[in-house]
């Protein structure tokens, strides 16, 4: 076993997506966390859960698959969030906040900043900002934090650009899709004029030497070290892509964390949002050897390319 584990720290919301046909637990860190503690790393969570039913099963749920929460992950007074989902035609989610819930409410403690300083990567998120106390324990614990990522979840109305600005410039790794880098062109009088441009401007004006674009059914671009890379999306059948972007990440950091190559960062990133898209919701059940067995068979679909110029992939027309 190893002397020196992995250890990755997800800050903010935890909840309840409410679908249709019943409850399921959710929020973007959450989902990180989850993913991260399949692929075999120690994933906590800094989050607050409220003093009732919701809070206590979601507990009960999120410690028995093994990721770790503070030992106040308990608010006094306020409610455990919850999310409306719906998922549209086109397999697309679309969700509903509740407000002035447990984790706008997240105080930050000792334990949690030692948490935080004593992690390999510290993941952090725009929408659980928008509480003022939160807000503090995020600026608090980043200063703490050894390298940052910031896994930008534009949800209005709970942003800014000042807001946006100072989450950028406390970033080592940035995580956007392609709808959220047009947005934030737009807050900071930028012109979208190719992606490329758009990751050069935020890698410029905010020092961020990281940056991973993901694309949906187009695939994924990612800046790391001054070099830019592009991979191809794996065909799958889709069964809805609610928390694909969260697994996607999840994956990428654990293979950067293993000092993988760029190119394999990005294909266990992509296989692994294009595996959570065949399967029903943000955390499905599945073991390592289950992903590994479609990775193994996703590997020969996989393309990636490097430069600046950028030419779009031919679509496959074979499905895994």
């Amino acid at each position: 076993m190893n002397a020196n584990p992995i250890t990755i720290t997800c800050f903010g919301e935890v909840l309840w997506d409410i679908f249709p046909t019943g409850r399921k637990a959710g929020g973007a860190p959450f989902n990180v966390a989850y993913h991260l503690n399949k692929l075999g790393v120690r994933a906590q969570m800094i989050t607050r859960l409220g003093n009732d039913e919701p809070g206590n099963t979601l507990y009960k749920l999120i410690t028995d698959w093994g990721v770790a929460l503070p030992t106040h992950w308990q608010h006094s007074h306020a409610r455990t969030g919850t999310v409306i989902a719906t998922i549209d035609e086109h397999n697309e989610a679309h969700y509903a906040i509740t407000e002035d819930v447990a984790w706008d409410y997240i105080s930050t403690s000792q334990e949690d900043i030692a948490v935080a300083a004593a992690s390999d990567v510290f993941v952090y998120g725009s929408l659980a900002a928008r509480g003022l106390e939160s807000r503090h324990a995020i600026f608090e614990l980043l200063e703490a934090a050894p390298f940052k990522v910031f896994d930008i979840n534009l949800r209005p109305p709970y942003y800014d650009g000042q807001l946006l600005a100072s989450l950028l410039k406390h970033a080592d790794c940035v995580k956007l899709n392609k709808a959220e880098l047009r947005i934030i062109l737009s807050i900071f009088g930028r012109e979208y004029e190719s992606e490329v441009a758009g990751l050069q401007f935020l890698e410029e004006q905010f020092d961020i030497h990281e940056l991973l674009l993901t694309k949906g059914s187009k695939g994924a671009v990612c800046c790391s070290g001054g070099n830019w890379y592009e991979c191809n999306a794996l065909p799958v059948t889709v069964k809805d892509t609610v928390g694909s972007g969260d697994s996607f990440l999840a994956a990428y950091l654990v293979s950067r964390c293993s000092g993988n190559t760029v190119e394999d960062m990005l294909f266990d990133a992509a296989a692994m949002g294009a595996f959570v898209t065949t399967q029903e919701g943000a955390c499905p059940d599945y073991t390592p050897a289950t992903f590994e067995q479609f990775k193994q068979a996703a590997k020969p679909f996989f393309r990636v390319q490097q430069g600046t110029s950028l030419q779009p992939f031919t679509p496959l027309r074979t499905s895994l």
